[in-house]
């Protein structure tokens, strides 16, 4: 379970789903990370098939704690552990399209040892995911250029990973 004491970044609405509707719809706790390597460069995925980037991250599974979800999904699709710094905040959406609300908690994180081999599920290697690591600079324009072909994408995925990837900003600037 998310804490509460977490800071709210951002409710995505887009498709202005009313107090009533999201009552009926399922819901979903997701992590995500800014993760950064030895020099400072951001994890980013591109997820070719929908013209999109994202940072890593997805749903929190049945009994897994948030922290160890992270670490499952960074191995999965940047092919490393990572070290959690700190919290972010969090973004909730509400997806009016698949009838899911998506409450995601985004850290700040450090790669951990080398970089390994993402291992992608077979959704993400139908949709042809490729990982980058970019410098800030060039992620938050990256997310800025947003192309994406699905409503998931263009709506909730990239507003949604702009928006943390901003707030993480404090860490490169300091």
């Amino acid at each position: 379970m998310m804490n509460s004491q977490i800071e709210q970044l951002a409710i995505l609405n887009p498709e202005i789903v009313t107090e009533f509707e999201v009552l009926k719809y399922g819901v979903r706790e997701a992590v995500r990370a800014v993760v950064v390597d030895e020099d400072n460069r951001v994890a980013l995925l591109y997820v070719a098939e929908e013209k999109y980037y994202k940072l890593p991250g997805g749903g929190v599974e049945p009994q897994e704690d948030l922290r160890s979800a992270l670490n499952r999904e960074c191995l999965e699709e940047i092919g490393g552990e990572v070290e959690i710094i700190k919290e972010i905040g969090t973004i909730t959406e509400y997806r009016k399209f698949c009838k899911l609300k998506q409450v995601s908690l985004c850290y700040f994180a450090r790669l951990k040892g080398e970089k390994g081999i993402p291992h992608y599920t077979q959704a993400e290697l139908a949709q042809d995911f490729h990982l980058l690591w970019l410098p800030y600079d060039e992620a938050i324009l990256k997310l800025s250029e947003n192309q994406a072909t699905s409503i998931e994408g263009r709506e909730y995925i990239i507003p949604r990973d702009r928006l943390f990837l901003l707030a993480a900003g404090e860490f490169f600037y300091q």
